[in-house]
């Protein structure tokens, strides 16, 4: 299921939300000349979060590392391809605005950065010898759906179907996140002591991470005359 829209109406413009949808895209075509090759390797070993680096910094803190700490913000807007680009984008662009908009926008962008951070330390937990660079707004994303899923329990998700070509169908909101939540938790356990290959994979813990995050802090960085919810006519 892949969602398109939600019934919750947005009260101001949420132009926080935009501008993280445009950097991420600005920082895509930046890789794009680079190919898929050793270019493109070395770029991610450059500013992808890489696990190791990352355990090891925590382990012993030095002012030499502290470089290794801004991967942890920088990894938040590379992608690996387009389907990880538009996938992570359209999430964001359905969900993201009403929760900025519950927020505020100073408030949005500090927790959607320390999501992303909460995802990071979660698949640091879970996989802290990997070389592998992390990379993606994944963590930061589902951080943005734990607090949709706090903030909105009750509002409709329309979702586009494959299997129903070109229609789409409207979900409550707790079935879809809560689904795709369950997914990510049983696809890191499935993890658990299994080695990550030279190839990467999908950094599950990092989703689990941010959406524990989000559905955490979102009773701090709410703004509570703002969490009443209006509807789409």
């Amino acid at each position: 299921m892949i969602p398109v829209g939600d019934s919750v109406r947005t009260r101001t413009f949420s132009f926080v939300n935009y501008g993280l949808i445009v950097a991420n895209v600005i920082v895509f075509f930046y890789e794009l000349p680079l190919g898929s090759g050793q270019e493109l390797n070395v770029f991610f070993f450059d500013w992808g979060a890489i696990p190791v680096e990352l355990s090891n910094f925590v382990e012993n803190p030095s002012s030499e590392g502290t470089e290794v700490l801004v991967t942890s913000f920088t990894a938040m807007f590379l992608h690996g391809g387009w389907l990880h680009l538009i996938s992570n984008m359209l999430y964001l662009w359905v969900f993201g605005d009403n929760v900025e908009d519950t927020m505020g926008h100073i408030r949005y962008l500090a927790f959607y950065l320390l999501a992303g951070l909460g995802g990071t330390a979660l698949q640091v937990f879970f996989d802290s010898d990997s070389r592998v660079p992390m990379v993606g707004a994944s963590g930061t994303i589902a951080g943005v759906l734990g607090a949709y899923l706090v903030l909105y329990p009750r509002a409709m998700v329309s979702v586009f179907i494959p299997l129903l070509l070109f229609f789409t169908v409207a979900v409550p909101a707790a079935l879809l996140i809560g689904l795709w939540f369950l997914m990510q938790l049983l696809s890191g356990a499935a993890t658990i002591g299994v080695a990550v290959g030279a190839e990467g994979g999908v950094a599950w813990w990092a989703h689990v991470g941010g959406f524990a995050s989000g559905f955490l802090m979102v009773w701090v960085f709410r703004r509570r005359e703002r969490a009443t919810m209006q509807y789409r006519q």
